[in-house]
C-alpha cells in the first residue's frame, strides 16, 4: 500500500498510520513466536489511529501477518470492542446477556434508545453517542444490568442512573472519574447495591 502525502497544509502527518507507525509495529511483532499472534494488536492499533477498522486496515494487517482478509475480519468482528466503521466518540455496550436481561437489561435498551434517539447500532446525530448490544458476557454480572463505555463498565444501571450517566457525559465529565464515582460498587460511591440510584 503506497504512502500518501507526508504532510498537509494543517502540518498533521497524512501518511497511513502503518507508515507512520512502522516502529511501533515490527516491536509488536517481535514480541512473538508467530506473527500472526499480533492480530489483536494490530486491530487495536488501527482502531486507535480513526476510531474504528477500516477495509484497508483489514488488508494491510492481513498481508503484513500472511492471513487472509477472511480470518482478520472473523477476529475483528468477533470482539465487540473492535468497530468496523465510524463510531460516536462514546459507544455504549448494553450487556444483552441473560443475567443482564433477568435484571432490566432490555428495558434499559429501549431507554437508551428512547433518550438518545437512535436504535442499537447508530450513532447520535450529534456524534456523540454509538449504542450498541452484545449478546457475549461483559463479565460484570454481580453488576447487572451492566454496561460499557469505552473501556469503562457501568453496573446496575437503572433508567434514572443512565440519564445521570448520559448528561455527565454530555456536560463533558471525565468518563473514568464518572466509572468511579457512579459506576461501579466500591467504597465511596455514590450508590451502593440496594439503592435505586
Amino acid at each position: 500500500m503506497a504512502a500518501i502525502g507526508a504532510a498537509a497544509a494543517d502540518g498533521r502527518d497524512r501518511r497511513p498510520w502503518w507508515v507512520r507507525r512502522e516502529a511501533d509495529i515490527e516491536r509488536l511483532i517481535a514480541r512473538y513466536p508467530k506473527p500472526k499472534s499480533a492480530l489483536m494488536g494490530l486491530l487495536w492499533m488501527a482502531q486507535e489511529e480513526r476510531g474504528y477498522v477500516a477495509d484497508e486496515d483489514v488488508a494491510f494487517i492481513a498481508e503484513r501477518l500472511g492471513l487472509s482478509r477472511g480470518y482478520v475480519e472473523s477476529t475483528c468482528s468477533f470482539y465487540s470492542l473492535y468497530h468496523r466503521q465510524p463510531v460516536g466518540r462514546y459507544v455504549i455496550v448494553v450487556c444483552g446477556n441473560i443475567v443482564c436481561g433477568l435484571c432490566g437489561g432490555a428495558d434499559l435498551i429501549r431507554h437508551l434508545e428512547e433518550r438518545l434517539g437512535v436504535r442499537v447500532g447508530e450513532t447520535t446525530k450529534d456524534g456523540l453517542f454509538t449504542l450498541l448490544v452484545t449478546n457475549e458476557c461483559v463479565a460484570a454480572c454481580d453488576g447487572a444490568p451492566a454496561l460499557q463505555i469505552n473501556e469503562e463498565y457501568f453496573h446496575k444501571v437503572n433508567p434514572q442512573r443512565a440519564d445521570r450517566i448520559l448528561q455527565a457525559l454530555r456536560d463533558g465529565a471525565d468518563l473514568a472519574e464518572l466509572s468511579e464515582t457512579i459506576g461501579l460498587t466500591a467504597p465511596g460511591a455514590v450508590w451502593e447495591a440496594g439503592e435505586s440510584a
